[in-house]
């Protein structure tokens, strides 16, 4: 029973961590989408 525990713990785990990196990852995408459209307006100018 502990080990089951101990194994569902360290899946939870994993799969948390790898949805911070998602989210992370996302975010920086809009972010330089955000950049590239701020300069190419600057430039319509």
């Amino acid at each position: 029973m502990q080990k089951t525990l101990i194994g569902l713990g360290a899946i939870l785990a994993m799969l948390t961590l790898a949805g911070c990196q998602t989210a992370q990852g996302f975010g920086q995408d809009v972010s330089t989408a955000g950049q590239v459209i701020q300069q190419e307006s600057a430039e319509a100018m």
